[in-house]
């Protein structure tokens, strides 16, 4: 969820566009351009992964999801925001730096969009990210705010990517943790497997499900990172201009990452809706038909999952999971 910027206020322009409200993305009306706006988003993170060619697609593919969840699928321009540890060696950073570089310009190119620059600091820790940004019509946009009772609510990646990432981490280290997650019955097998499959899906870019969106008629979106499935859910519902609350029935977790946040207690928050997850999946309100329509689509493009995870109901601009949810593993 990028930070939302404001524009100065102009009577006949629409809205919404004229605060620039996005709530991931800043959407700006450019001046005495008919139908002319920019979409912009910026974000950046330490290292989640021991690829640093898979970690610059992810820090790429998690940038552009913002415009994703706005429905801007044309991405014109990407500037790089890289630090570099003071503590690398030469080698490490002859080595490192080069493929986190190659991984975001790989996924950039994958989107059709080219980074132009960026900036490189030296820093105490590895960080990157970036700005991007897309000159688009009204069209382009699909604003956060037109679900409606009826629709439902449709994820298009799996939950679980936190979990997973220090689960992998726990069992390299083998110190506590890993031990008592083994000691639960959790092999070393299924959190490799988990991990690959969390990697995979961080990289994955959200190009297809935002082209899908404007097809099938979605009417609200945003993509789920930090806050949590359920923080997304709640900060969509309130941003829709009809009272609705958002009722969250069933989580898809990738396999075995429900066992594993059970074990650790209270410290992931998983099945509550708040563990956080990085590059995740479209949270989008749409009608029925159209959400079969695009897990069909998606599936045909991409071999991959989508789910329907609850409903848009008449409510109080609020979200909530149900009691007894159901578990999908994926």
């Amino acid at each position: 969820m990028g930070l939302q910027v404001a524009a100065p206020p102009s009577p006949s322009e629409d809205p919404a566009l004229r605060l620039g409200i996005g709530m991931d993305a800043s959407v700006t009306p450019i001046p005495n351009r008919t139908d002319t706006y920019l979409a912009q988003t910026t974000d950046f993170f330490y290292p989640l992964v021991d690829d640093p060619y898979l970690q610059g697609r992810i820090a790429c593919a998690n940038v552009l999801s913002d415009l994703y969840a706005m429905g801007v699928v044309a991405c014109h321009n990407m500037l790089m925001l890289l630090a570099v540890s003071k503590e690398m060696t030469d080698l490490e950073r002859d080595i490192v730096v080069p493929l986190m570089m190659q991984g975001f310009q790989d996924a950039a190119q994958e989107a059709g969009c080219l980074v132009t620059g960026g900036q490189t600091v030296v820093n105490p820790w590895v960080t990157i990210g970036g700005v991007a940004s897309s000159v688009c019509g009204r069209s382009d946009i699909i604003m956060p705010e037109g679900a409606k009772p009826g629709d439902v609510l449709l994820l298009t990646k799996p939950l679980g990517t936190q979990v997973a990432v220090n689960a992998h981490q726990w069992l390299e280290d083998e110190g506590e943790k890993w031990q008592k997650i083994e000691s639960r019955g959790s092999s070393r097998d299924e959190v490799t497997a988990a991990f690959r499959a969390a990697t995979l899906s961080m990289a994955r870019l959200n190009l297809t499900g935002a082209r899908l969106m404007h097809k099938h008629g979605a009417r609200a979106a945003t993509d789920v990172t930090g806050f949590g499935i359920l923080g997304h859910a709640n900060n969509l519902a309130k941003n829709q201009k009809e009272q609705v609350d958002m009722v969250l029935d069933t989580l898809p977790v990738i396999k075995g990452m429900v066992g594993i946040a059970k074990t650790m207690g209270n410290m992931f928050q998983l099945l509550q809706g708040y563990s956080a997850e990085t590059s995740g999946g479209l949270l989008m309100a749409i009608s029925p038909e159209g959400a079969e329509a695009v897990k069909e689509e998606l599936w045909k493009l991409e071999g991959e999952k989508a789910w329907v995870i609850g409903t848009v109901q008449a409510g109080t601009g609020t979200a909530r999971i149900v009691d007894s949810p159901t578990i999908l593993e994926a």
